[in-house]
């Protein structure tokens, strides 16, 4: 990974030496905190440890409406999506969600009240509608 625009959006560097791509990325099936939400600096800053600088495995499943590949994304091993989830700095976005595991650990975070959850945290989709009635690429 090269750059982690925020919790859910990082830049990969794909493909063979002297043929390198950048190729941006939304992690599928979560919605972290925008910049301006509180946690959305912690939530980019713990996707940067899991993944910047490391060697990735990006599972595409399509394309957004703003040309970003939508992937599952495993950084040494782990599953980026799912950790993000764990450690409270995601939502599950359940209008896109198919893994019901990133369901369970969203549950499992909000019981322990951990990042997000340790405080009352108004989902990414709700704060973007209610700032600007649009939504933007997160």
């Amino acid at each position: 990974m090269v750059a982690i625009a925020d919790g859910d959006t990082l830049t990969a560097r794909c493909g063979e030496p002297g043929a390198y791509e950048q190729v941006k990325v939304r992690l599928a099936e979560i919605d972290a905190p925008e910049k301006a939400q509180p946690f959305g600096n912690r939530s980019r800053q713990h996707l940067a440890s899991l993944c910047f600088q490391k060697m990735a495995t990006i599972r595409p499943t399509t394309k957004d409406r703003y040309g970003r590949t939508v992937a599952r994304v495993e950084c040494n091993g782990e599953d980026a999506n799912l950790q993000q989830v764990r450690a409270g700095m995601a939502w599950a976005y359940t209008k896109y969600l198919t893994d019901p595991a990133i369901a369970q650990e969203q549950e499992g975070a909000r019981a322990a009240r951990v990042g997000l959850w340790s405080q009352e945290a108004m989902p990414p989709w709700e704060w973007r509608h209610a700032r600007q009635g649009i939504s933007r690429p997160s």
